[in-house]
């Protein structure tokens, strides 16, 4: 946590931007969190503590995380913009959407990496970065629409 810290302050100064308490808070509330959140998300996780911070606020200093790479910006189709901490030796892992509840479940799979790889290998392809989405229906959701 305090090479992402670092590395956000480095940014900041690079930019001529200040590191203010403000953004330090944001940075505390955003890597706590873990998940995949929404500005929406973040800014009333960050309200009940710190009402002075605005909305505003928050969604700039999540564009900021994107920009200097600790974030990564996802969109799953419900029309918000998540953002997941990108820690420095992060392993790369993919994404199961519930179109209903929109649950999102993080998984990795040995397999299907190498599957990639071998396709990029057959088709003269290097790959440089990739994601993948699959949307579907959750056990819970699956089991509410099968009773």
């Amino acid at each position: 946590m305090d090479r992402i810290r670092d590395r956000f302050r480095s940014y900041l100064s690079d930019q001529g931007l200040k590191s203010t308490q403000q953004r330090e808070i944001i940075l505390d509330e955003f890597l706590k969190a873990g998940a995949h959140l929404s500005t929406e998300e973040l800014y009333l996780k960050i309200r009940k503590k710190h009402p002075h911070i605005g909305y505003a606020t928050v969604y700039r200093t999540l564009k900021l995380f994107s920009e200097c790479g600790i974030a990564e910006e996802h969109n799953f189709g419900d029309g918000q913009t998540r953002y997941e901490t990108v820690a420095g030796e992060s392993h790369h892992h993919d994404h199961l959407i519930c179109t209903e509840c929109k649950r999102i479940i993080e998984f990795e799979d040995p397999r299907i990496e190498q599957m990639q790889d071998e396709v990029a290998a057959r088709h003269g392809f290097k790959i440089l970065n990739h994601r993948l989405e699959l949307y579907g229906l959750c056990d819970d959701c699956r089991k509410k629409h099968s009773s």
